[in-house]
């Protein structure tokens, strides 16, 4: 009852909480449970919490800003891969201050629908090149779902995983994008625990998305591409040589992209690409046969190709 008298006090109490169809907000703000966590008291403390930050706001997006903003310094919760469990709910993160993806994105739509905003979780099982899973929010603005993350990008619908999302297989259930919902939906959202998490198939809209992003940067002169390869060796560079290795981006402390190198299986002018600004310099972090490094580079007006070696 608690949950659901402070649900309603949210709705009650902002302009785009009123606003939103009760379809959206029994389904992406009432319910108590985000994913496949333990069950948790956690919506009066969060409305405590978080509600001050959007008491200027004046539109829905400006308060998911806020919410995005501030939640990293109110419950002092940093990623780190050493948490006791992913699907960790608000308690269990913050008592820890820390988690990874799942329970950081857990702790954002929590805030998020504490001040009657709606959002649910969404991610992938598998990445398309097999190097993992991942987790991140959505956020529903007058009839739209955007994403963001609890370390949130320069906008909505911008992230480094992006690319990556872009990629995803909307017929296989290892390499789709879900979106989980409470109410039962058409698939199921492969969770962490023997839980079973209602979800929608979301894949075709990221693609679309990427497209659409990776068409429009195309198209604009300050952007080439950067393409990367590894070989086994230096006494190996032919595409016979060539091995996977999973390669992330970064501009600074920022990470912009993510993917891994073609193997001797694909084709010879498949590599891997990102799409950078022209006239800046980026990190790119990989593991060799050594362990763990790194590799600078700057890219100038024209496409650059990097070489990157195993042993």
């Amino acid at each position: 009852m608690h949950n659901i008298e402070k649900a309603y006090q949210a709705r009650s109490t902002f302009s785009w909480a009123k606003e939103i169809p009760d379809s959206i907000f029994l389904n992406e703000v009432l319910p108590y449970r985000v994913f496949s966590e333990d069950l948790d008291d956690w919506r009066g403390d969060f409305y405590d919490r978080f509600s001050k930050y959007v008491t200027n706001s004046k539109t829905i997006k400006d308060a998911i800003v806020a919410i995005n903003k501030n939640i990293r310094d109110e419950v002092k919760v940093d990623y780190n891969t050493q948490r006791k469990k992913a699907d960790q709910n608000p308690s269990e993160s913050i008592s820890q201050g820390m988690a990874s993806c799942t329970g950081l994105s857990i702790l954002l739509i929590d805030a998020l629908r504490s001040v009657g905003i709606p959002a649910r979780i969404a991610g992938t099982p598998n990445w398309h090149d097999n190097r993992g899973n991942h987790s991140w929010v959505e956020v529903w603005i007058n009839g739209k779902w955007y994403f963001t993350e609890y370390y949130p990008d320069k906008d909505l619908n911008y992230s480094w995983f992006l690319a990556d999302a872009g990629k995803a297989d909307p017929n296989s259930k290892e390499h789709s994008i879900y979106a989980a919902s409470y109410k039962p939906a058409a698939t199921s959202f492969p969770a962490w625990s023997e839980t079973e998490v209602y979800a929608d198939n979301v894949s075709q809209r990221y693609i679309d998305l990427f497209n659409q992003q990776y068409s429009q940067q195309l198209k604009d002169k300050s952007y080439t591409r950067l393409n990367v390869t590894m070989y086994l060796s230096k006494d190996q560079c032919q595409p016979e040589g060539r091995t996977k290795c999973n390669v992330d981006i970064f501009q600074g402390n920022d990470q912009i992209g993510g993917g891994s190198t073609a193997t001797k299986l694909q084709d010879a002018n498949d590599h891997l690409t990102f799409i950078v600004k022209k006239n800046q310099s980026y990190t790119l972090r990989y593991s060799n046969k050594s362990g763990p490094t790194e590799k600078k580079v700057t890219v100038n007006d024209e496409p650059l190709n990097v070489i990157l070696y195993f042993n």
